[in-house]
């Protein structure tokens, strides 16, 4: 049995950066990686990949290139958590045995809770921006949408039921099809069917896009949560809610953009770390398990109620390495996460509304600007800045960038 001094099960971005701060803060420190993949995906690219900005091979990287200086990679899969024991078993038979667990796993995508969306993925004008199989057939199916009259001129795009990974992305895609749609000056309609009782969580940056969807013509329509496709049939099946009751909504499309429910990976919801949720049962400030002293998790599998973004695990992350260095030393855990996530909500070809908020839904913004309005430099930021911050700056551990930025706190 191998001994690790700090484990991490999950080599996505936030695995990574947690590796790379605590590297960056004690060298000494032994810190192993877990992760079976050999290629990392810089995933809130993706949305631009199925808008023809991006190519998906500008978002892939091999793991490899990623895993921190002086960081052990075992290139293998969890199989199962013992936290009792503090052991954790992997895909090949391993069983690794810890100090400290860092739980960084992701979240898995459900494709197969839509019934027909499994075999209808890919091809017929069904497409997805969540995954790297899919994403690029998007932008295929943008290109390929001619409109028409009736069912044919629908472009439909779904938002599954809270919580998902990178939640603006359903709606961003919507706003950039709308603009293809404008721009080729088709007969159509693009229809924006989400799960959510509303535009967008966080009341300060709805309002804004509730006014974007007015100028784009887009027919909203809330509490609508896909449960099937039909292919054959080229329609979309919603649960639609209305109050204490329900109804089912069948509607026709041209093109259907599906964002798949997700879930906390069964290998997680199925230990003693889970919450009822599934997710990661640790304390929303500190970061540690509330149940295992020596366990902590970050990024989308943990259970804090923060919007689930790449940028969220920039403000989780210095928290995490601080609290683990703390219980190392036996001092008490004095660092706490506001819940910082930010949303680059792209509203077009050429703009954005960089939504940044925290925990009480206050916007944290880093930059001296309302950060209500769209904005083509942070379209530009989004688009040309973000991506080789992730790379070189959130994967080697530095620390967010708004501390240089002059007005600002750090």
């Amino acid at each position: 049995m191998a001994h690790h001094q700090i484990l991490i099960v999950g080599g996505g971005a936030a695995g990574i950066t947690a590796a790379a701060q605590l590297k960056r803060a004690r060298p000494a420190l032994a810190v192993t990686i877990l992760e079976p993949s050999s290629n990392h995906y810089y995933q809130p690219g993706w949305t631009l990949v199925g808008a023809g900005v991006f190519s998906l091979e500008e978002t892939r990287r091999a793991e490899a290139d990623l895993i921190p200086a002086g960081v052990t990679w075992i290139r293998d899969a969890v199989a199962g958590f013992d936290p009792d024991r503090n052991l954790v078993s992997t895909a090949s038979g391993q069983s690794l045995s810890y100090d400290v667990l860092v739980v960084a796993t992701g979240l898995q995508l459900c494709w197969d809770k839509i019934k027909g969306l499994p075999e209808a993925l890919g091809q017929g004008g069904v497409c997805s921006n969540y995954s790297q199989h899919h994403a690029t057939y998007t932008w295929d199916t943008l290109q390929a949408f001619k409109g028409g009259q009736g069912a044919a001129g629908n472009a439909v795009f779904t938002c599954a039921p809270m919580p998902i990974k990178c939640p603006g992305a359903p709606q961003k895609i919507a706003y950039l099809a709308a603009d293809v749609v404008a721009k080729k000056r088709l007969a159509a309609k693009v229809i924006y069917a989400t799960a959510t009782p509303g535009i967008f969580g966080v009341p300060v940056y709805a309002a804004p896009l509730r006014e974007v969807v007015k100028r784009k013509g887009i027919d909203a329509r809330y509490n609508h949560v896909l449960t099937e496709v039909r292919p054959q049939s080229r329609e979309a099946v919603f649960k639609v809610s209305e109050g204490e009751t329900s109804r089912e909504e069948v509607i026709g499309y041209g093109m259907l953009h599906v964002t798949p429910p997700m879930a906390a990976p069964q290998v997680v919801a199925d230990s003693p770390l889970a919450a009822a949720s599934g997710f990661v049962e640790v304390d929303k400030f500190s970061l540690q398990h509330t149940r295992y002293a020596n366990v902590f998790s970050l990024g989308d599998v943990s259970g804090m109620p923060n919007s689930k973004t790449a940028a969220a695990v920039r403000g989780q992350a210095p928290v995490l390495v601080a609290n683990l260095l703390s219980l190392l030393d036996g001092q008490p855990l004095a660092a706490a996460y506001d819940g910082y996530s930010c949303c680059p909500l792209i509203t077009g070809y050429g703009k954005a509304i960089m939504a940044e908020f925290n925990y009480e839904q206050q916007p944290v913004p880093s930059f001296p600007l309302d950060p209500t309005k769209e904005r083509w430099s942070m379209w530009w930021i989004k688009r040309k800045l973000l991506p080789g911050l992730y790379w070189n700056r959130m994967l080697t551990g530095a620390q967010h960038e708004r501390r240089f930025i002059p007005g600002l706190k750090g």
